[in-house]
């Protein structure tokens, strides 16, 4: 009896030392659910909206669910509480707090960075065909030569049409849609996948959107034709960053069929896949919220490749401000 009654003890403190923490956790002012806001159908942030909310809901953390939404959209939802967190890119919160660009008039101080996830590619694809035709090799040879084109790129709302706006304004000095039709060209919006049928079919001469580093969409476009990618001249990225924050990348050869091994890399304009969320959400929440994505991101690198990114040094911006609960969490990391 008396063996048992210290066997009892010992596997009762075994229990509390390997208890999970969440037990712990002072769950005040929790929401019974969260809102989370994606992105467009076809893309990642669509796929991985839907295996982070799985994710938390599976790890004990209040049910969430996932919609479709955009990063102009997300931004605004979350500050009016119309949503709980979402997808954007971090430069884009930069432009609503500074109530610039998509944000002129409108006053945003409830959204703030939960963390930043991975790099963000803007890709300017270009019928192979067409750009042979009329010897564009860039972005600026289709200013240059004032280039009657059709052209597209994702609704308005989403973070891939704000930072093609944002680089036609703030890199080349003008507005993109007014121009592009002045010179005799279309303009279109589209979802990742319309773009890429229209792009087929020989709808579209070129497609602009922004996606991860290696994106499935861009994959698929190629396999249905031939196309080149577009970089963009360092003038135009160097404004555009000191405009918003956004970063100068490389498509690097080998990635994908059009930059082939021993083709000369394309320079994009760069930036984060973040996930911004309201400011009055709880600490604690946030932090567990952190602290799941980091426990499972084997979980959803299998979703989303480019998650595999994700380290402690990115995830706080430098330039944009990150909820507490967020700071808590990786601070800590940081310094383990």
């Amino acid at each position: 009896m008396k063996i048992f009654r210290v066997m009892l003890l010992a596997i009762l403190a075994l229990s509390l030392l390997v208890a999970p923490s969440s037990a712990d956790v002072d769950k005040t002012g929790w929401p019974a659910q969260l809102r989370f806001m994606a992105g467009p159908p076809g893309g990642n942030w669509f796929a991985l909206g839907t295996a982070l909310s799985e994710m938390w809901t599976g790890a004990g953390l209040p049910q969430t669910t996932s919609s479709s939404g955009g990063g102009v959209s997300n931004i605004l939802n979350a500050h009016a509480r119309r949503g709980d967190l979402g997808f954007s890119v971090t430069s884009l919160l930069g432009a609503a707090l500074k109530g610039e660009a998509d944000f002129k008039g409108r006053k945003v101080d409830n959204a703030v960075i939960m963390a930043n996830l991975y790099t963000q590619y803007t890709y300017f694809i270009m019928r192979k065909d067409f750009a042979e035709k009329n010897n564009i090799k860039s972005v600026e040879d289709i200013i240059a030569k004032k280039l009657p084109m059709r052209f597209a790129t994702l609704k308005p709302g989403t973070s891939s049409e704000f930072v093609v706006k944002a680089l036609f304004e703030k890199g080349y000095g003008f507005d993109y849609k007014s121009t592009f039709q002045s010179w005799g060209g279309t303009v279109e919006y589209a979802s990742y996948e319309g773009g890429a049928d229209l792009l087929a079919d020989n709808h579209l001469d070129c497609f602009a959107f922004s996606v991860g580093k290696i994106a499935s969409i861009v994959m698929n476009i190629e396999s249905q034709l031939d196309v080149v990618l577009l970089p963009v001249g360092q003038e135009a990225l160097d404004k555009l960053a000191n405009a918003y924050g956004t970063v100068t990348l490389t498509i690097e050869p080998g990635i994908y069929k059009s930059v082939p091994e021993g083709s000369e890399p394309v320079k994009v304009v760069g930036d984060y896949t973040c996930i911004v969320i309201r400011k009055d959400l709880p600490e604690s929440l946030v932090y567990e919220l952190n602290k799941a994505i980091w426990e499972n991101k084997a979980s959803l690198v299998a979703a989303v490749k480019d998650v595999d990114e994700l380290v402690p040094e990115i995830a706080l911006p430098e330039k944009v401000p990150a909820h507490e609960g967020s700071m808590k969490f990786w601070h800590e990391l940081n310094a383990k």
